[in-house]
């Protein structure tokens, strides 16, 4: 089963980009530029992204 956790490689901020990159498996850029969009248009990306940098493991926590 897939997890879905903050990466500790590569990450620009606190990994949550690079993880949900991971989980659906591409570009890591692709999830920037959309949160980058999502926070320009409402501020949407910006919340979900803080609430996801407190709740989400890193991926050196699970052991994976």
């Amino acid at each position: 089963m897939k997890k879905l956790y903050k990466v500790d490689d590569g990450k620009i901020i606190c990994g949550v980009c690079g993880g949900i990159a991971e989980y659906f498996n591409i570009d890591p850029s692709l999830i920037r530029i959309a949160t980058v969009i999502l926070g320009c248009f409402g501020g949407g990306g910006l919340i979900a992204y803080i609430i996801a940098a407190v709740i989400l493991p890193r991926k050196s926590e699970l052991g994976l």
